[in-house]
Order: structure tokens, then sequence, then C-alpha cells
């Protein structure tokens, strides 16, 4: 899994892009593997112009952002949904890459929103994040105030998601640092360079323990530099002659209006003269500087004025030397107003100053920082973001067929319809079809063509002979085993059994025992399972946990719950998510005493010694097991205390109290109950679900269908003699 290095922007005009292209040539000269990301793009513009510069600059091809009118309309339509769409870009960036740098957004369009979305953005693809700021007018004291702004959103400059900052255009004049009316009036100053160690002084009373000034990069006049062509677009000039002008760059930019003794001084290289078309005086002192061999960036005509022919033509030896001449339909005002207005951003067919914007960074950050970070192991942390875009990705792979018996309950319906739409699962809903179809139309919802609909009483009469033979070892008859097949749930646990579909999900309108009963008769446990038990997809703000048993189980036994620990663990590694397990009580380690404690410390022994390649520990205090502060002083020398991704309640009425209490009191997302145990998938409900709970469901009873199917053929072979490869 790579690293992801999130740039944060705190506010406009601090270098954001160059920072961004800078380092993914500094890690790129480390050896590392370097991939570039911008989810969305600052503005309304196609290509974004910092892909294109990364295009042009390191062959790399970067993901297409979205469009920021695009990705608030889906913000607004579904939070969620947007976040997936950007761990998608994030994905595929990621691919073959030791480390992916992110480009924050920072859009005018949606500046009430930016912070939140690149917070948001941050910790859905688990990013350290870097602030990067300007000096400007700050004293250290407010730049602090600053980056502590811009921090906290991600949990602060304390916290080790922030490590540290960078800071851009170190000593730039006054009105560049202000943004004021733009002069140039200062770019011919020298670069006053700074070293890393002198910026760490200067700046000292900003760095903590941790968090460090990764780079500090000075003020330069040739990174703001446009290029005489640059203006013409602007202004959208009509040239008169082109000469040099997609090399020449404007470092200074003069209104010429008094007689020409009194602005000679403005004839230097670099300086971009406007004057109306008329002063034939300045005009003609400009051509004799250009054939003495200044290199002005061009002249600019205003008030759509041209020279008179005899005029032009004593200016044809000035033209020969490659001075560019525009000519525009603005006032001489209106021309200084629209050049004050001109975007000093890196253009994306601009290689020789997006060369120099690169160098400028790579060489002023902290390689070394940098080389440990990126060449430190780490856990990943699956956001819940992340883990439902895993989840769909997977579920669409596999393409099972999976029943929902309450086909006719308007939720499913709509569930049913986004699974086909999104192609997680081929759902066949099982009710009256006309039924079906009336919900649907006073829902509003539209069925597709290849949405299946199965007909209950059209089909139930096939599968009387196969519930009799399954069941008549408990008394039952034909004519009982034609009257269960009357509940759509037994109907649908019987074509699951059969290897007709992949899996099912139930309990928006039955009760948990509706749905597990007839799979706990028909379908049975897996080998090696004596149990069924449920789990909880917890998705918390930062990371997904894994909460069990919160559904099935009232009072385990220590032999039960060391199974339910020990299926609650794989359930983890078959979803991606890392497995350390917390056996919940009232008493973290030798502390507690009593029947309760004594019963979760035993179970610990049990699923220990049953699994010693898992990380389980107990009994744990719920804060010992999930707060590293915490676990320090409680349980030290735990491996899974202050880590636990699994957490194992001592019974039902804790369990399902405390996810409730969670899901409630936080606000947080739950996925379940997922079922385990039993040889092939079915999954329960919540009464309350959502169409999103339910959609959620059906794809993760699909993974489970594909890994049940998995574990099948792998038996298969073993058991033939045969094996995979």
């Amino acid at each position: 899994m790579p690293h992801t290095l999130f740039l944060a922007p705190s506010g406009p005009s601090m270098g954001l892009t160059s920072v961004a292209i800078g380092l993914v040539r500094a890690l790129d000269r480390l050896g590392l593997r370097v991939s570039f990301l911008k989810p969305i793009s600052s503005r309304e513009e196609t290509p974004d112009r910092s892909v294109a510069l990364v295009e042009l600059t390191t062959g790399l091809s970067p993901q297409t952002p979205l469009q920021p009118m695009e990705a608030l309309a889906i913000y607004r339509r579904d939070p969620d949904e947007l976040m997936e769409e950007v761990v998608k870009l994030h994905q595929a960036a990621s691919k073959g890459a030791d480390v992916v740098i992110v480009e924050g957004l920072m859009a005018p369009e949606l500046q009430s929103s930016v912070g939140r979305f690149n917070a948001i953005m941050a910790e859905s693809l688990d990013a350290t994040v870097i602030p990067v700021a300007a000096p400007g007018g700050y004293s250290v004291g407010e730049l602090a105030g600053l980056l502590d702004i811009v921090a906290r959103p991600y949990g602060g400059a304390d916290s080790d998601r922030v490590p540290g900052f960078i800071l851009t255009k170190i000593d730039a004049p006054e009105d560049e640092r202000h943004e004021a009316v733009l002069t140039f009036n200062d770019l011919d100053e020298p670069v006053r360079e700074i070293s890393l160690s002198a910026a760490r002084e200067r700046f000292g009373r900003i760095e903590r323990e941790n968090f460090r000034l990764l780079g500090a990069v000075p003020w330069d006049p040739a990174l703001i530099a446009p290029r005489t062509v640059d203006v013409a677009r602007h202004l959208q000039a009509r040239t008169l002659h082109a000469g040099d002008q997609a090399t020449r760059r404007v470092r200074r930019i003069a209104l010429l209006a008094r007689r020409v003794a009194n602005v000679t001084d403005q004839f230097t290289p670099g300086s971009l003269l406007v004057t109306p078309g008329d002063r034939d005086d300045i005009i003609l002192a400009v051509s004799a500087a250009a054939v003495q061999g200044v290199q002005l960036a061009g002249l600019v005509f205003t008030s759509d004025m041209q020279p008179e022919p005899q005029i032009w033509d004593l200016c044809q030896p000035a033209l020969a030397t490659g001075l560019p001449v525009m000519i525009v339909n603005l006032s001489s005002y209106e021309t200084a107003m629209a050049l004050s207005r001109l975007d000093l951003e890196v253009r994306p067919d601009d290689p020789a100053r997006a060369d120099l914007a690169m160098e400028a960074v790579a060489a002023h950050v902290d390689l070394d920082w940098f080389q440990r970070h990126c060449a430190t192991e780490r856990e990943p942390r699956t956001s819940p973001h992340a883990f439902r875009y895993r989840l769909v990705q997977q579920a669409a792979a596999a393409n099972m067929r999976i029943l929902l018996p309450e086909g006719d309950e308007p939720r499913t319906i709509d569930a049913a319809i986004h699974c086909h739409e999104r192609g997680i699962a081929r759902c066949a809903l099982i009710a009256d079809p006309d039924r079906i179809r009336r919900v649907a139309t006073r829902r509003g919802l539209f069925l597709p063509d290849g949405l299946e609909i199965i007909d209950p009483s059209l089909v139930r009469g096939n599968y009387v002979d196969a519930l009799y033979e399954r069941r008549k070892h408990k008394g039952i008859a034909r004519p009982m085993a034609e009257e269960q097949l009357g509940d759509n749930v037994v109907l649908a646990t019987m074509m699951v059994e059969l290897d007709e579909a992949d899996g099912l999900v139930s309990g928006a309108v039955h009760t948990t025992a509706n749905t597990i009963r007839p799979a706990l008769q028909i379908i049975k446990t897996s080998p090696g399972s004596n149990i069924v038990s449920s789990i909880f997809f917890m998705l918390l703000r930062r990371q997904v946990v894994i909460y069990g048993d919160c559904a099935v189980n009232p009072e385990p036994t220590a032999e039960q719950l060391a199974e339910i620990a020990v299926q609650s663990a794989d359930s983890a590694l078959a979803f991606g998510l890392p497995a350390r397990v917390a056996m919940i009580s009232y008493s973290t380690g030798e502390s507690g005493s009593g029947g309760d404690v004594e019963k979760v410390r035993e179970a610990t022994r049990l699923a220990q010694a049953r699994r010693p390649d898992l990380a389980i520990d107990g009994p744990l205090q719920y804060d010992a097991a999930a707060i590293p502060e915490v676990a320090k002083s409680k349980a030290p020398d735990s491996p899974v205390a202050g880590r636990a991704t699994v957490f194992v309640f001592p019974d039902l009425n804790t369990g399902n109290t405390t996810y409730k209490a969670v899901q409630r009191s936080a606000d947080v997302v739950s996925i379940g109950p997922m079922l385990q145990g039993l040889r092939k998938p079915v999954n329960d409900l919540s009464r309350g679900a959502l169409v999103d709970d339910i959609v959620y469901t059906i794809a993760i009873t699909a993974v489970q269908a594909a890994q049940a199917g998995s574990k099948a053929a792998t038996a298969t072979d073993a058991g033939s003699g045969r094996t995979n490869g």
C-alpha cells in the first residue's frame, strides 16, 4: 500500500501546484515510484492545469479529476458517493506506486465547502497531510496561528496525521504577498536564497516535536514571470508581429503616457511597454532600444490604434530582433486594469517555467524526512469510504445472484434497483410481480428490464420434495413442507441450498429469527463451525472496525465466545481489514474477578490456543482496547490494546447495546448484521434499515458467496488429490 501525501492549501496563491509537481520530482530522484492525483479540479477547465503540468514535466498520466461543479452536485446528492469517487481515483493512481502526491482543492466556486471537502478527502485516502502556506505579511506568531487553523480539520498540528508544513514564496515583495494591483516592479530583484536550517531558525516558533518545517521555498521572480504570449492571450490581443513572444518573459509592465525623455528608464530587459498606437515618438524610441539590443518583453498598442504606415516601416529593424508587438481595443487605463488581473500560475504549455518551479521546490524540501517517511512500513488504515468502495468493487467482480424474499418491500425494491444499475449483484425480488410494480410506481421507482422478479406462487411447488427430504427426519410431512414454503424466506433458503442462487438478504420486515431459523434448519453451519454468530462493520470516522456478536447469541459460553472471536477475525481478514481481536469485559487483564470476567479470560485462552496466528487478547475494557493513551497505562504489553480492530462482546446484551449507542450517539454508519458460520451466506437486516444499508448488505452477501465458493473449490481439489497451481 503506497504512502499518500495530501497537500492542504492555506489559501489562494501559495503555489500549491508548484509544490505538488516539485515533490513529484524530488521523490522521483530518491528512487521512489511516484504518482500524482488531483481528485477535484480547482476550476472548471479541461484539461486540469495541474494534471497537464504533471504530464508535461514527468511523463506520468494522472487520473482525470472531477470538475468542481460536478463534485458539488454529487456531494449535495450524497456526500458518501463523492468520496467513493475520490477513492476510486486514488485506487487507480496507487497502482504500482510507492507514494501518491495528492493536491488538495482550492476552488473559488466551492469556497464555502473547500475545507470540508479537503478534510474528508484526506481521511478517506488515509493520507498524511502537509499544509502549504506563504508567509505573506504575517508575523511568525500569526503564521503559526494560520497553520494551526489549516491543520485543525485534519486532526491538528499535534496529531500524527499532520507531521509538518511547507512554506513558499518566502521574502516575496510586499505587493506580491498582499496581491495588490499587479505591478511587476520588483521582478528584477535577485532571489534571496534561504536554507532549511536558516528557515528553521527564522520560523522555529512554529515548529513542535511532531510538526516540522518540511520545505522552505524562497520567492523567485522567475517563477511568476509569464511569457509575452500569455499576456497576449489574457488581453485577447491581435498580434501585429509575433517575434519571440513564445519565449520572452514579462518581468515588469510600464504604461507609457509621458514624453519620451521621462520614460526611457522603463526600456529595460523583460519590460512590457503599453502605449497608444498614435504615440509615434514613443514607438520610435522603443524601436531604437530594441535595435540596440534591449530584450524587451513586447509592445502593446491600446485603443485599437495602429501606427501610421511610414512609422511602421521605420520599426522593421526592431521587429527583426524578435520584438513582439500586439494591439488591443481597450483604452490604456482599461489595459492596465486587465493586466492587473493577469493569471500568474504556471501554464501547462510552458515547460521551461514548469521546470523552474519543480526545481525550486525539489531543492528546498527536507529530502531526508521524506525518504524516512516513505520508507516506513505502515499498516494501511481502511477509511469508511475506501471500505465501501472496495466492497462494491469486490461484489461487482463476484457477479452473484442474491435473492430478496421481501420483494415487495419499498426499500428492498429501491436497493435492488441500485444494485442492478451499479452492477453490484444480480438481485432477484421474490413477491407477487403486480404488487412489486404497484409499490415501485407509488414510490416513483423505475424497474429496469433486466431486474429479475420471481413469482413465488409459480415456483413454490418445485421445492416441496427437496424440503421434505431435508426435514423428514424431524417429522415434517409433505403438506407441512408445502405450507412452510409459503414463507418466502424459506423458499429463498431452499433455492440457495440447491445452488440456484448464491445468497439471500432478509429482515427489513422479518425478525432475525425468521431469517436465521430456516438457514440453520436447511443450509446448516459450515465445516468446522459449531455456531452461527454475527458482526457489524462499524464505519467510524477514521477507520472501519468490527463488533461481534451483536445480534444472535444471547449468553455464549466461553467455548462459543472463543469461536465468535475466531469467526470475527476471519471475517475481518476476508474483507481486507487487519484482525486484532479484543475480548471485551468490564475489567482489563488480571485486575478483576467474577464469573463474567473469568468467562472472557477462558474464552481468550481458548481462542489463542485455537488460532495462535491471530492477535487476540483479553479481557480488555473498551477504552483500553480502542485508545492508545489508555492502553499504555492499563495494558502496556498487550499486542491488541489501543489498536483493536475486532471487538468481541461477552454477551448479546452488551454487544447490541454498545453497537446501537455508538451508531446513534456518534452518528456512525453500521453495516450488518453479517452472519458468520453458515455454509452458504444468509444475512439479516435491521428493520430500520435504510436503502443504503440494504445495498451494502447485498454487497457483503455477494462477497461472502464468492469466498464460500472459493473455499468449496479448494476443499474439492484437496479431497480429490489435486492442487491449485
